[in-house]
């Protein structure tokens, strides 16, 4: 949890401690070269005492004082950096760069932030890893919301890839409309005859889910759906085939599940409880199941704009290095493409209650 009662080392801090002015720090800390000549024992003085107070410049105020690096940051919560074209984020990262490039940009990849419990990590102690680059893009499923509420807090900018909120206020964020995906993907269910929609989403929701879960619930209500007996919160080791087995008994004829592995999983017991996709059963998958799995390709679902949420995630953050000043949240939602697949058909005109 971040420590509140540490303070950013500042320009003055790093003044006293050098016994220097304050402007030779701006100068120094900056790379500035035109002011006076600053004479190379001042110099690594001041840089040894930065160094030692942990300092990091802050890129508002190098852009304020018109010394941006014209570098912007990709940084993940992920184990590993999306650099597989097959990786559920490496469209994000293809919309960054291009926009990056459009925009006059670099990029910096944060790729060695893991600290020595195995977790990723923004800041080494109190002192932020990101503040070479002007702002940041943040990218990860499981984001450190102390360390989002840090950065938020210290005024450097980002974004987020995804809808995430933290404690006391929102931040910048480009998210895809789940819920009015989701809610499309229950008309095609429903149109095709199906009235009892077993739900099977993480035991521990996020954002990402909560959306989803919102577009159920709306499109069920419109639709006069029942759920009573369908609701299957779910481990990452997916379900089980009793719980296959107890949802089927409810009635379920159509399987709506978060994510795709967890629906291979449905699609597997399904088989070996001797029941056929989609001739017996339907399934579809609330996401944007990653190339590279063929059991995968043909599944109901819906197509997340991922590269355009990343080229979004980067004009936002423009907006907010090139307006500083200017603290409220930019956010923007996406829509996402609906995809019919070849595992959902007609609903039963018999009860699978008795087939398990």
């Amino acid at each position: 949890m971040a420590d509140n009662s540490w303070r950013r080392p500042r320009q003055a801090d790093i003044a006293r401690l050098a016994g220097v002015s304050q402007a030779t720090v701006s100068y120094v800390v900056n790379g500035r070269t035109d002011g006076p000549a600053i004479p190379d024992q001042t110099r690594d003085r001041v840089l040894a005492a930065a160094r030692e107070l942990g300092y990091v410049a802050n890129p508002s105020a190098r852009s304020l004082a018109g010394g941006a690096n014209r570098l912007i940051g990709v940084y993940t919560f992920e184990s590993m950096f999306p650099m597989d074209h097959h990786d559920f984020y490496y469209p994000f990262l293809v919309g960054i760069e291009a926009e990056a490039e459009a925009q006059g940009y670099d990029l910096v990849l944060f790729t060695s932030a893991t600290t020595a419990d195995g977790r990723r990590s923004i800041f080494r102690g109190h002192t932020s890893r990101l503040g070479l680059a002007d702002g940041c893009v943040l990218l990860g499923k499981n984001a450190d919301r102390d360390e989002l509420v840090q950065l938020r807090d210290d005024r450097y900018p980002f974004t987020y890839v995804g809808r995430r909120e933290i404690p006391g206020g929102r931040i910048s964020y480009v998210a895809a409309d789940y819920a009015a995906a989701t809610g499309r993907v229950v008309d095609h269910l429903v149109k095709l005859g199906h009235r009892r929609l077993a739900q099977l989403g993480p035991r521990t929701p996020g954002e990402y889910s909560a959306d989803r879960d919102s577009g159920l619930r709306e499109a069920s209500a419109r639709h006069g759906l029942d759920g009573t007996g369908l609701d299957c919160p779910i481990d990452d080791a997916g379900p089980g085939t009793d719980d296959v087995r107890r949802l089927l008994a409810a009635g379920a004829t159509a399987f709506v599940v978060h994510e795709p592995a967890a629906a291979l999983r449905v699609r597997a017991i399904l088989g070996e409880l001797g029941l056929r996709v989609p001739a017996d059963c339907s399934l579809a998958v609330l996401n944007d199941p990653p190339g590279g799995i063929p059991e995968a390709a043909d599944l109901t679902c819906f197509q997340i704009p991922r590269r355009g949420m990343g080229s979004r995630a980067v004009r936002l953050l423009l907006k907010q290095i090139n307006d500083p000043r200017n603290a409220k949240p930019h956010t923007a939602v996406l829509r996402c493409t609906f995809v019919p697949g070849r595992t959902s058909g007609p609903a039963p005109a018999v009860s699978l209650k008795g087939m398990t």
